[in-house]
């Protein structure tokens, strides 16, 4: 009677649809994090679908009717100084805005996210020599680097967001080398480099893929920050140029009248960048809870 070799059972299968269906249930039950997705799809459709039902001239200027209060003349939220109502331009304003955030956001995810999980992974002296940029670039404050740039460019929408996008992948770039370094000693990987695979297909197959959860979380607040960072440009009067605008510039060109009592020139812009910023940062905060549940059972 031959006996034969006994057979290795095979793995439980992975339920990742449970594993999906959990940080969805946990995500959906935190209410601050609810809240910010109904405000951010709120404003999403204010932006961009808002337009088409009221109809505005946001390019010619009507001087005849500037500075008109709340709710004058068929304005709900008046008119600016040049005579352009104010929720169309609230509305113009906010596409660029979030276009500008949240396209500088996910570049500045992408970049930190290749470097970091290169530089975490190859170790020695290639990681002290890519930290050693990225703590250089973070000693350099990002406004400073936004004011001169857009001082020497012109500060279109496209130079805007690779402006922003290459001076914030910085923070970014740490979190994910921080788990690179974790992940490359982890028995998958070691397995994958003796099976002979390459350092890319453990950088981007290996690597990122399981610092994904870092990667979501840390992109909504990028998108959070290049609206804040946006914001600031444009109130100093280095954002987009007219007749485009953005939220920034809109508070920009108010301040001036702020002691004229034009207060409706001011709060629109003010309340949308502090609606939109904390959006993004309760739905960071809803992810990462998500996120550190799948990653337990990792």
């Amino acid at each position: 009677m031959s006996l034969s070799a006994p057979v290795a059972a095979e793995p439980p299968p992975v339920r990742v649809a449970g594993s999906y269906r959990r940080m969805a249930s946990l995500f959906f039950a935190n209410r601050l994090a609810v809240t910010g997705l109904v405000i951010l799809a709120a404003l999403l459709v204010f932006c961009f679908l808002g337009p088409l039902i009221h109809h505005t001239d946001q390019t010619h200027t009507n001087l005849s009717a500037a500075n008109l209060s709340p709710g004058t003349g068929g304005h709900p939220l008046g008119t600016d100084d040049v005579g352009h109502d104010l929720l169309g331009r609230l509305m113009i304003g906010g596409q660029t805005s979030l276009e500008i955030g949240v396209a500088a956001g996910l570049l500045a995810t992408l970049i930190g996210t290749v470097w970091g999980a290169i530089s975490g992974y190859a170790g020695g002296w290639v990681d002290a020599l890519m930290m050693r940029v990225v703590d250089a670039g973070i000693a350099i404050p990002a406004l400073f680097l936004l004011l001169v740039t857009a001082t020497i460019l012109r500060p279109t929408v496209t130079v805007q967001i690779l402006i922003i996008g290459c001076v914030s992948w910085l923070v970014p770039a740490r979190l994910v080398r921080a788990e690179a370094l974790s992940l490359r000693s982890r028995d998958y990987v070691q397995a994958m480099k003796a099976m002979g695979g390459s350092h890319r297909r453990a950088v981007f197959r290996h690597i990122i893929p399981n610092a994904i959860g870092t990667v979501v979380v840390n992109a909504t607040f990028q998108v959070a920050d290049a609206i804040l960072l946006i914001a600031y440009v444009s109130f100093l009067g280095l954002g987009v140029p007219p007749p485009k605008t953005d939220w920034g510039g809109m508070l920009s060109k108010g301040i001036s009248y702020t002691y004229d009592g034009y207060w409706w020139l001011i709060f629109p812009a003010g309340v949308a960048i502090v609606l939109v910023v904390c959006a993004f940062n309760a739905i960071g905060d809803g992810l990462r809870d998500s996120f550190e549940v799948r990653l337990e059972g990792r």
